[in-house]
């Protein structure tokens, strides 16, 4: 794995899925104002009421008031402390019937639910304490769940690629992540109402019913769960993306063994063709002709060496290896074969698969009859782009059986380097093949 290339997007997901957990609507009716005794509002919220504010010796108290539900609000002693009430404070309120009232009971006082105004002024939380602002808390409740995020991601897809088949290294990787889980919980950071400050989520000072823990346990399962589900889907598509690489490197390989295997077949003929020319000169013992024909041999040998296995080369090398080549030919059949070469320079840098003008010149020389009172002239040339190869069709009394192995190697060489394909023109007085060349 490529740790530079991955660790961005996993980076970018967990910065998202904070962004998603801390503004997402389904915790909003839970986080959004906590305030005193941490509870939503009712759907069947009272008007407001006022009344007088009576405190007993244990902190609780009630608010005598005359309410529509009855004489008196209970006060908790967890709501005097949080909101600093104090005995005699005339209070603006809204009430709300107890809900965890065994089944049965009558005459259960209301509960205050929220403080509108005290002592006619208004009244909030932000008013009491000097709480941080609410940019400065969700910054905080981002980084925080986002570096979590991306810590469980880097453990299921660290392990999972380093995976050993098993269900014990399964076992293993969810027990770590439950673990750090667990540890992101306790020590999720929390806002203290009293002093302001960033605080443990079990170091909170709330009672433990606080719906405050249960946003750190949803916030934290959610990370959890879709940490798992995004780092399973990664996997998959590195797995795939693998693939591909690993179908497209053995494709390569069968393709230049496929290549090789061609190329080793044009060198055992044009081998085998060139001793029997040279031993030809030999026998006629003209020493001169004998020695430039070694020559011109062993620079299309050469040529052969270095290119064979190339791929490409450009038109200017290929045309040299051509003009050697052909001076072998005319060795052997003086002045009763021609070549017109007509290449414009401005072709000379494109390219075209090593060796593609052998066989056809070997081709053209072998299939036709060639002699003094009819001698054979094949033309080279390029036209639109095009390496053309052409000569007249003059058959031999006694033909030689084709088994057109030139041309389907010269056509699987040409679609295994470039791609294309090339053009074959068989017609009764010609023969053309044309070669598309490549633009460097």
């Amino acid at each position: 794995m490529n740790w530079k290339n991955s660790i961005l997007p996993h980076v970018v997901i967990a910065l998202a899925l904070s962004l998603v957990i801390n503004f997402s609507y389904l915790l909003v009716p839970i986080i959004t104002d906590q305030g005193a005794g941490g509870h939503t509002h009712s759907t069947q919220e009272s008007e407001h009421n006022v009344g007088v504010l009576r405190l007993s010796s244990d902190m609780h108290g009630y608010v005598v008031c005359d309410c529509d539900l009855s004489d008196s609000t209970y006060v908790t002693a967890w709501q005097v402390r949080t909101m600093k009430l104090q005995d005699g404070d005339t209070l603006e309120f809204t009430a709300r019937e107890p809900r965890d009232i065994p089944e049965g009971v009558k005459g259960a006082h209301p509960r205050l639910d929220r403080v509108v105004m005290r002592n006619g002024e208004a009244f909030s939380l932000d008013m009491i304490y000097d709480r941080p602002s609410r940019t400065v808390e969700f910054v905080w409740q981002i980084a925080y769940y986002a570096l979590l995020s991306l810590v469980l991601i880097c453990i299921f897809v660290m392990l999972r690629e380093r995976r050993t088949s098993v269900a014990w290294h399964y076992l293993r990787v969810v027990v770590l992540a439950v673990i750090v889980t667990g540890v992101a919980i306790y020590f999720a950071p929390v806002v203290a109402f009293k002093d302001g400050m960033m605080r443990i989520a079990f170091f909170f000072e709330s009672p433990p019913h606080d719906n405050l823990y249960l946003v750190v346990l949803t916030k934290s399962l959610f990370m959890l769960v879709v940490s798992a589900l995004y780092s399973y889907i990664y996997t998959l598509m590195q797995q795939r993306q693998l693939m591909v690489v690993e179908n497209e490197r053995l494709k390569t390989e069968n393709l230049s063994t496929r290549y090789n295997m061609l190329v080793g077949q044009i060198n055992p003929h044009f081998f085998f063709n060139s001793l029997n020319s040279l031993s030809m000169l030999v026998r006629e013992r003209d020493d001169k002709r004998a020695l430039e024909y070694i020559e011109q041999l062993s620079y299309t040998f050469r040529y052969i060496i270095q290119n064979g296995q190339a791929g490409e080369t450009s038109l200017k090398d290929e045309m040299a290896f051509a003009e050697a080549y052909i001076y072998l030919f005319k060795i052997r059949y003086a002045d009763k074969l021609f070549f017109d070469i007509d290449i414009d320079p401005v072709y000379e840098s494109w390219t075209l698969p090593a060796l593609s003008l052998q066989p056809l010149i070997g081709n053209a020389v072998k299939h036709n009859s060639i002699t003094t009172k009819n001698p054979l002239r094949v033309a080279i040339r390029v036209v639109d782009g095009v390496l053309e190869i052409e000569n007249p069709k003059h058959p031999k009394l006694d033909v030689e059986p084709s088994t057109g192995i030139g041309l389907q190697n010269l056509r699987s060489r040409w679609q295994i380097v470039t791609g294309r394909d090339i053009e074959i023109i068989d017609q009764e007085q010609r023969f053309v093949v044309r070669l598309p060349l490549q633009k460097k």
